[in-house]
Order: C-alpha cells, then sequence, then structure tokens
C-alpha cells in the first residue's frame, strides 16, 4: 500500500503521520488488495477536516470527515473508510463466486 500525506494549512508532524498510518492498517487487515492511498488534512479556522481517497483494484473510495479535533477527525475518517472497504469487499466477494449462469441472469 502506497500512502501520501499532505497537509493544508497544517504542517504533519510525526505524531499526526504516525496515527494516521496507524489508523490506516486496519484497511489492510480487512482487504489486501489496496493499492494507494491519498490523505489530506486540512484546518480552517475552528474546523478541522480530513479526506482520503483510496485507489482499490477495481474501485476508488473517496471519504472525509469534520471535527473540532484533528484526532477524533482522524478517528472518524478510519471508521467511514472501515465500512465501505468492507462493503466492497462483501460485494466483490459475491460477484466473483457467483456460477457464470445466475450472475447473466442478475445482469439482464
Amino acid at each position: 500500500m502506497n500512502l501520501q500525506i499532505t497537509g493544508h494549512h497544517v504542517e504533519i508532524t510525526p505524531a499526526i503521520r504516525d496515527y494516521v498510518i496507524s489508523k490506516l492498517d486496519r484497511i489492510n487487515r480487512h482487504f489486501e488488495n489496496v493499492i494507494d492511498v491519498n490523505v489530506t488534512l486540512t484546518v480552517q479556522k475552528l474546523d478541522q477536516k480530513i479526506e482520503a481517497n483510496v485507489h482499490l483494484s477495481g474501485k476508488d473510495i473517496h471519504v472525509q470527515c469534520h471535527d473540532t479535533d484533528m484526532y477524533a477527525a482522524i478517528d472518524g475518517l478510519a471508521d467511514k473508510l472501515d465500512r465501505q472497504i468492507i462493503k466492497h469487499k462483501e460485494k466483490f466477494k459475491e460477484s466473483r463466486h457467483a456460477p457464470a449462469a445466475k450472475r447473466q441472469v442478475e445482469s439482464e
């Protein structure tokens, strides 16, 4: 997994970088086919915003979260991303393991 963390009006400290990396490690536990992750941290007055673009095999997922605390925003983003990755994994398994005749009936 390639991880790129950028900051907009915020300095990325080693503590924040380590926290983001530890939270995003949950993604790899659920789904191994993660190709690339781009994380952007933004501060606008009192609003802390974090966005993540996750490039999976066959799909791109975009998630964002706002909070007054950056660490709380990172936690919220990790939870949202975790739910979407699990949902994608379940759909991916269903389509890969369905018999060919059943897939043709569903597509019609």
